[in-house]
């Protein structure tokens, strides 16, 4: 007799074996119990039939409470009927430990009561299949960099100086000094792409944002590449490879996931580089087209991102914003001085930003004054500032943020669902 998993269950066929999870579901027809048992790695039916085990089994099986964990014995067979194409005839069942007034049964529940619970609704089916779309998702990004010449290097979660703005740090004390919790990797970024040349950290960043919409979390995890000897035509192209390999790879690896989550997957199958690109002020255009009141220098909001890609069927690639809405690290266009050579790629179907990035400042005056302007301590930038005193080259990279890309790949409403503890503005448990 051979204990395994429910992952492995094809390679023991017709064969006994041992399986140990809890109970997620059970239903009765009198003289057979159907019992439906997770393992972490899948869901399979149990059947058991009174006439084949002792009495005393077929009635404790009867008042088994929901998430109870069991030790299940018994034969496996084939079902055409079980969406893994097999069932476990069981021969024996011992409880190892008993649940009792589960308080997420198969009813409706609220999401307030789902987060609150979000300890135990990752057990959930749903759950258990965005977590393994998000596992694969990871792998897949590192699996692309690692093939394309990328080296990983962390960097610090906490830092002395802010890199997407002053009003998202979230502040602590570091002893006698102030620090704060990164909003991204990108500066530190820059200091290992000019000693390994192709770098990228991955890891938590976090934005002490005020906001309640779908797309945003306080703390989210993002993957930033950054390339020395490259610039904005490079960075696009490598941000649309990486996509496109993301979306094929979880295609080919987890369909029986998106199915769980009813994903439409026709979409994701015409995620194919190049993408759609758009000028900022081509994309300004459009939406004042389609009734949107933006005004020109300003980013895109939520509803506007919506709006443009809703005319797409794949993701749309928007490069050189107004230096008005950037960050001060990014280059501006030779062509016109008003303009960064800047990228966002929004993802299809109204999900918005997924990637952020651009071509990086080289001059050390040009970038010296860009701290002063935005009222940075320059005091706390002199190591960045050094990079251009130092050997400076044309560089250029990218963020690609974890939660919204999955959200998007797995059809979700809400970000909240695409990582396991989501930290929101109202939210910091459990």
């Amino acid at each position: 007799m051979t204990q395994t998993t429910i992952d492995r269950i094809a390679k023991h066929e017709g064969q006994e074996v041992i399986l140990q999870g809890w109970l997620y579901q059970r239903r009765s027809s009198g003289k057979i119990h159907f019992l439906q048992l997770r393992d972490g790695t899948g869901i399979i039916q149990c059947v058991m039939e009174k006439r084949l085990v002792p009495e005393e089994m077929f009635h404790l099986a009867d008042h088994l409470g929901q998430e109870t964990a069991l030790k299940v014995t018994g034969t496996v067979r084939k079902d055409a009927r079980s969406p893994i194409g097999y069932e476990i005839g069981v021969s024996g069942l011992e409880v190892i430990s008993p649940s009792n007034d589960y308080p997420i049964t198969p009813k409706e529940h609220g999401t307030a009561f789902l987060m609150d619970h979000r300890h135990l609704w990752l057990r959930s089916k749903r759950q258990w299949a965005i977590m393994r779309v998000r596992a694969t998702l990871m792998r897949a990004i590192r699996d692309f960099l690692d093939n394309n010449g990328f080296l990983e290097i962390d960097a610090p979660i906490l830092t002395p100086a802010a890199c997407e703005g002053t009003t998202t740090l979230f502040e602590t004390r570091y002893f006698d000094k102030s620090a704060f919790l990164s909003q991204s990797g990108q500066l530190y970024n820059e200091v290992t792409a000019m000693a390994f040349r192709r770098v990228y950290c991955f890891g938590p960043t976090f934005r002490a944002e005020k906001s309640k919409t779908r797309r945003h979390l306080m703390e989210f995890w993002m993957v930033e590449p950054e390339m020395a000897f490259a610039d904005l035509d490079e960075d696009i192209e490598v941000a649309e490879g990486m996509i496109e390999y993301i979306v094929t790879r979880i295609l080919d690896e987890r369909a029986y996931e998106l199915k769980i989550l009813g994903r439409d997957i026709e979409p994701l199958k015409r995620v194919k580089a190049p993408f759609v690109h758009l000028h900022y002020s081509d994309a300004v255009e459009q939406l004042h087209k389609l009734g949107s009141d933006i005004e020109w220098g300003d980013d895109f909001g939520g509803d506007d991102e919506t709006m443009l890609t809703k005319q797409y069927d794949k993701p749309v690639v928007v490069h050189r914003y107004p230096a008005s809405c950037k960050a001060f690290y990014m280059a501006r266009a030779p062509e016109d001085e008003r303009l960064t050579l800047s990228v966002d790629i929004l993802a299809p179907e109204g999900y918005g930003e997924i990637v952020g990035g651009g071509q990086r400042e080289a001059d050390y005056e040009t970038l010296k004054k860009a701290i002063e302007d935005a009222g940075l301590p320059e005091d706390a930038f002199d190591w960045y500032l050094d990079l251009r005193r130092y050997g400076s080259v044309p560089h250029a990279g990218f963020g690609l943020g974890v939660e919204r890309t999955l959200a998007w790949i797995c059809g979700l409403p809400h970000v909240r669902e695409t990582i396991p503890f989501p930290r929101m503005l109202d939210r910091l448990k459990p």
